[in-house]
């Protein structure tokens, strides 16, 4: 079985879970007998890990191109070719020469390095949605000629991928909601991400969502039949936690970490108040905020009016061997995130012997038994959590030791399977 796999991020160039959960994946797919996978992004590094697949960039596919034989000499020869409808330029000045003419209502301008490929940044800027309307028009041409014999699109920057690739193909298409806006802006969602999100999902032949969680905000707020939609949990990599390679925590104080984008999904606030209120139990105690978003500088003036500033270390965006470095140094790790489709961090977290606290709305929160599970708003309960871990060893413990071993049961082959499942099922 071949899938071409649309997402926007991978390994080691990536914002957040999405292209962790990309990689994992693919790597699970890879353990299966026949099957392969090409996978596109918008933009190719050269140093992303292709040993589990094909890596594609959109970046570096000509927007037409054919291969034509010459007659008896029997030789092929490679030319481009552009569609009627696109037109592509490279200077500003070209293109208010070409827009001068005369041109089909359907006609598309598409700028260009140099005649034949589409830039792209593969980021989240103020560019996004050109760029996602750009990565669609290059899965139509990679679908027209590529085999494969099934479409996965990862998230809604990818989905328009997938559909033009189905429209080109006539293949089957599986989508795959790792978050919704719903969770992304707290319900206050963006008309033109909504409407790319429903399309996607109404045009795709199944839907897997990364928790039921999800799978509830699919049906319900997007009006997708229950059948369609199957839930596939994530799972975790294992992390590097070779003694020699991380360091000690150097300071004879516990600390408490929160790691995750500072937005408003995340629930950074939270984690801000309930240390506040720990900190007026305790002293021997350090909390940590690690990650980057437009609420930081809103959480550093926070912990300003709340006089413990100087309990607090706001990190940046960590990757690598810097998270594995952070969790060895962490007694209590929290994820009090408003909205989380599912949630991988506190996976990697107990794999390293950390104790966790998550909130009740978190997808993780359906399949994992030894963390302690609050809501989010709750912070005098997830301050009751972090204390209690902090001053009773055998508490933390039994959270290191239990979680440890349940979360090694986690791995993507096992979500990788399932998603095979659901491929057998379309294809049928």
């Amino acid at each position: 079985m071949k899938i071409l796999m649309f997402g926007w991020e991978f390994p080691p160039h990536i914002s957040g879970g999405l292209g962790t959960a990309c990689f994992g994946l693919t790597k699970g797919l890879a353990e299966i007998k026949d099957v392969e996978v090409t996978f596109v992004v918008p933009k190719a590094f050269g140093d992303e890990d292709q040993s589990a697949m094909r890596l594609i960039g959109a970046n570096t596919v000509p927007i037409s191109k054919k291969e034509i034989q010459l007659g008896e000499t029997e030789k092929k020869m490679e030319y481009l070719e552009v569609d009627s409808t696109i037109v592509p330029y490279v200077s500003e000045e070209e293109f208010w020469k070409l827009k001068s003419k005369k041109y089909s209502r359907n006609t598309r301008f598409v700028e260009t390095e140099d005649g034949t490929t589409i830039n792209f940044t593969g980021t989240y800027g103020g560019g996004l949605l050109e760029e996602i309307k750009n990565y669609g028009l290059v899965a139509e041409i990679i679908a027209s000629s590529a085999e494969f014999d099934i479409i996965h699109a990862h998230d809604w920057l990818a989905y328009p991928a997938g559909m033009a690739a189905k429209r080109a193909s006539g293949k089957p298409l599986v989508v795959h909601v790792h978050a919704t806006d719903f969770d992304r802006s707290g319900g206050s969602v963006n008309p033109r991400v909504y409407a790319i999100e429903r399309e996607g999902m109404e045009m795709a032949d199944k839907v897997i969502a990364v928790s039921n969680l999800t799978r509830d905000t699919v049906i319900n707020k997007y009006g997708i039949n229950p059948e369609k939609v199957e839930t596939v949990y994530n799972a975790v990599e294992p992390v590097n936690d070779e003694p020699t390679s991380l360091p000690e925590k150097g300071i004879d104080e516990k600390v408490v970490t929160f790691l995750g984008r500072i937005t408003m999904q995340k629930g950074p606030e939270y984690f801000i108040e309930a240390a506040s209120l720990v900190l007026r139990k305790m002293n021997n105690v350090r909390f940590v905020m690690a990650g980057s978003g437009d609420l930081l500088d809103t959480m550093i003036t926070r912990t300003a009016e709340l006089g413990i500033a100087d309990k607090f270390h706001f990190t940046g965006f960590l990757k690598g061997n810097d998270v594995s470095a952070l969790f060895k140094m962490t007694d209590v790790f929290v994820m009090p995130s408003v909205s989380e489709p599912f949630g991988i961090v506190p996976l990697e977290a107990m794999q390293l012997n950390v104790p966790v606290i998550i909130s009740n709305q978190s997808g993780v929160a359906e399949v994992l038994e030894n963390a302690i599970k609050i809501d989010f708003w709750d912070t005098f309960a997830m301050a009751d959590s972090i204390f209690g871990i902090l001053n009773y060893p055998s508490l933390a413990t039994h959270f290191k030791t239990e979680g440890k071993h349940e979360v090694d049961a986690f791995r993507w082959v096992n979500s990788a399977m399932r998603v095979k499942e659901v491929y057998d099922n379309v294809l049928a």
